[in-house]
């Protein structure tokens, strides 16, 4: 799955692992503590809910769906990302309509060859009731390449136009995998894309700490403008002015970010960074913020670890730590998810919550100012690949996931507290 930047040669531990943690299914679901595995809880202040995905718009059928989002002026429907490079709709107001439109079809310029490749996120822009326009960020060939365009909807805003496509901004990609892939807006009007790494292992050209590229970065531009001019770059962003460096850069240091959001309440950019060897991580990803990639993998050194050493304290000052990390005895591909702020649960407010593509374990950790509660496991979905969370727009919470494998169809899910 692309949202895993699974190589191949992890597909096989992947299938192993699910084989394990099914047969320790029975025992472990039943347990209603808080994980003591090395997630290591730091305080639980206050208690994070259990959960349960309900199936929604089970009538849809969907392939490889790896996002779900809203449409800011309308309530009634949302719109679910096929890696292939679709998008359809689903009935926001009865989640068991089988009601779906194909909305946009651009498969004729995608590049969906191989795992990590293809259509692999959208966002409707703020204002959208206004500028009708909306973003997609996908891979193409000739050359490899990542591509962020802009689209408009027709009058009726019932289709996005293939025809109106206006592409922002390139990135040349010397590898298949590690695209990354959210584009999101943040509450201050400005865009932010997750761009991988460029591929292969171990970040063989250094792009992590090299801030002449845009690999391996959370980057930050303004596409409010019009005319020639497809986006500028903010007066604000923590490089302007810097030489031989990117201004459009916002943080790096980040191996292939799968899924980042903002929280709705007090803008926090929270972010699951996939990782190579032996940990996956969540990070709050923050002005001019290294998060260590290739130096080190979550908050470990990088290539340079023993058998059941300790974690390390820091690599260097200036990398900044996970809030929250997980081991591949655990899982072997987080997918980032989001801060709950629904109404129908109140117990769940303010527990972002997130998962493990492959073995379809779901955490919950909540931020209380500068210290973190949890991460707790909050659920199992073994047979479920898990590839995106995302939000309507009162808040509610839903899923997409691969059905049994990554060939298998895809389904939507409804987060509902037990």
């Amino acid at each position: 799955m692309m949202n895993s930047p699974l190589s191949f040669s992890r597909l096989s531990a992947l299938l192993l692992g699910l084989l394990v943690f099914s047969a320790t299914m029975a025992t472990s679901v039943a347990q209603e503590t808080p994980s003591t595995s090395s997630q290591n809880p730091t305080s639980v202040k206050k208690s994070i809910p259990k959960i349960s995905f309900q199936r929604a718009w089970p009538g849809v059928k969907t392939m490889r769906p790896v996002q779900i989002v809203a449409r800011p002026d309308r309530d009634d429907v949302l719109y679910v990302v096929e890696q292939l490079g679709r998008i359809r709709t689903v009935d926001g107001s009865d989640l068991t309509s089988d009601a779906s439109e194909m909305v946009l079809d651009i498969r004729d310029r995608v590049n969906a060859r191989s795992n990590e490749e293809g259509l692999l996120s959208v966002a409707f822009h703020p204002d959208f009731a206004e500028n009708n326009q909306v973003y997609c960020y996908y891979t193409a060939v000739n050359p490899r390449r990542a591509v962020l365009s802009r689209f408009s909807m027709d009058d009726a805003r019932k289709k996005i136009l293939p025809q109106t496509e206006e592409v922002i901004l390139e990135v040349e990609e010397p590898y298949w995998n590690h695209n990354g892939g959210t584009v999101a807006f943040g509450p201050d009007g400005m865009l932010y894309l997750a761009i991988g790494d460029g591929g292969a292992a171990n970040d063989p050209h250094g792009y992590g700490q090299d801030l002449s590229t845009l690999l391996a970065k959370v980057i930050r531009i303004d596409v409010s403008g019009s005319g020639k001019i497809l986006y500028t770059v903010p007066a604000d962003n923590p490089f302007v002015g810097v030489e031989n460096v990117r201004p459009e850069i916002w943080a790096y240091g980040l191996r292939n970010v799968w899924r980042m959001s903002f929280d709705r309440e007090n803008g926090d950019l929270w972010a699951g960074d996939v990782g190579q060897n032996k940990w996956e991580e969540i990070d709050i990803v923050v002005k001019g913020g290294n998060y260590g990639w290739n130096k080190r993998e979550g908050a470990h050194p990088f290539g340079r670890q023993r058998r059941g050493s300790a974690p390390a304290e820091k690599v260097d000052d200036a990398m900044i730590d996970p809030v929250a990390e997980y081991s591949h005895r655990e899982g072997l591909s987080v997918t980032g998810g989001n801060v709950y702020r629904g109404k129908e649960y109140p117990q769940l407010d303010g527990v972002y919550l997130y998962a493990d593509y492959a073995f379809g374990t779901v955490w919950g950790i909540r931020r209380d100012g500068d210290e973190f509660i949890g991460p707790v496991e909050v659920m199992r979905k073994p047979g479920s690949l898990i590839s995106s969370f995302g939000e309507a727009n009162d808040g509610t919470t839903y899923a997409v996931t691969f059905e049994q494998s990554e060939q298998g169809p895809g389904a939507i899910w409804k987060v509902v507290a037990r």
